[in-house]
C-alpha cells in the first residue's frame, strides 16, 4: 500500500509543471532585478514600468511575454525591428532577477480599504459601469477592461481615474476630434491611425473611418477622455466603496 502511494505521489509530481525560475527567487533577487531595471530599463519603460517611449510594464499580462520563458528571451535577446536591445552584458542569473522585477511590477498587493466592495459592485451597476467597461466578460469594450484592474492599479490611481479620468489616459484610448471638409464633426477614441487614415470610436461604439486629405481639423486631447468626472457625483463614503470594489477585481488567482 505504502509502495502504490509513493508510486502515486511521484506519478503526480511528474505531471505538474517545473517551476519557473522566477518563483525561486529571493526577495534580495527582486531587490537586485530592481537596481538593473533602474539602470537599464527606465529610461524607456520609466520608474515602476509606467511606460515612456517602451511599453507599460506595470501588467499582468505583455504582449511579447506571456510567459515567464518568453519574457527570460525578450531581456535576453532583445525583440527584433524594434528598439527593445539585447541584453548581452547580463548574466542569465541577473536576466531572471530582471524578469522577476518587472513580473512584480504587473500585481498591486491587495490592501485594505475603508470602503465596502459588495456596495461598490451595486454603485458600479447602478451607473451603468458596464456600458463602458468589461468585467469578467460582461460589459462594452469602450474603456480599459477592469476585470484585473485591482491587481494592476493601485487605489489611489483608481481614485484619481474615477475623480479626474483625463489625468492619466492610456495611449489605446486618447481622445481625438476630426472636422471634415462637408462640416461633420466627430469627437471619440483614436482606434488606429497612419499616415493617410484614421479611425475614430465614438461614444456609441461606432466607428468612423476618415481620409486625412479630407479633413480640415484634426487635434488629439491628451488629457482629456470621454469618461466622466464622478467627483460631484457620488459622496465621499459612495467613492470609497467604489473603489474598494474595483480593488477587489484581480483576475484569475
Amino acid at each position: 500500500m505504502l509502495c502504490f502511494a509513493a508510486i502515486f505521489s511521484a506519478a503526480l509530481l511528474a505531471q505538474a509543471p517545473p517551476k519557473s525560475p522566477i518563483e525561486k527567487l529571493a526577495p534580495t533577487d527582486i531587490a537586485r532585478g530592481k537596481q538593473l531595471y533602474d539602470g537599464h530599463c527606465v529610461v524607456c519603460h520609466a520608474q515602476a514600468g509606467t511606460g515612456a517611449k517602451g511599453p507599460r510594464l506595470a501588467q499582468p499580462k505583455l504582449r511579447h511575454a506571456p510567459d515567464d520563458a518568453a519574457l527570460f528571451e525578450v531581456i535576453k535577446d532583445g525583440i527584433p525591428g524594434t528598439e527593445m536591445p539585447l541584453s548581452w552584458q547580463m548574466t542569465d542569473r541577473e536576466i531572471w532577477q530582471l524578469a522577476g522585477y518587472v513580473r512584480s511590477l504587473g500585481r498591486t498587493p491587495p490592501v485594505s480599504l475603508p470602503g465596502d466592495a459588495t456596495r461598490g459592485h451595486a454603485l458600479f451597476d447602478k451607473n451603468g459601469c458596464g456600458g463602458c467597461h468589461i468585467v469578467n466578460g460582461v460589459g462594452n469594450a469602450l474603456g480599459p477592461e477592469l476585470t484585473d484592474i485591482g491587481a494592476r492599479r493601485s487605489a489611489e490611481y483608481l481614485r484619481e481615474s474615477i475623480v479626474k479620468p483625463g489625468a492619466q489616459v492610456p495611449e489605446q484610448f486618447v481622445v481625438v476630434t476630426a472636422t471634415a471638409r462637408d462640416g461633420k464633426s466627430i469627437r471619440g477614441e483614436r482606434v488606429t491611425e497612419d499616415s493617410f487614415t484614421v479611425q475614430i470610436r465614438d461614444m456609441s461604439g461606432r466607428v468612423t473611418s476618415f481620409r486625412k486629405s479630407e479633413l480640415t481639423n484634426y487635434e488629439k486631447h491628451f488629457h482629456d477622455s470621454l469618461m466622466p468626472s464622478y467627483e460631484s457625483k457620488l459622496s465621499a463614503a459612495e467613492l470609497n466603496d467604489l473603489i474598494s470594489y474595483l480593488a477587489s477585481l484581480r483576475g484569475a488567482q
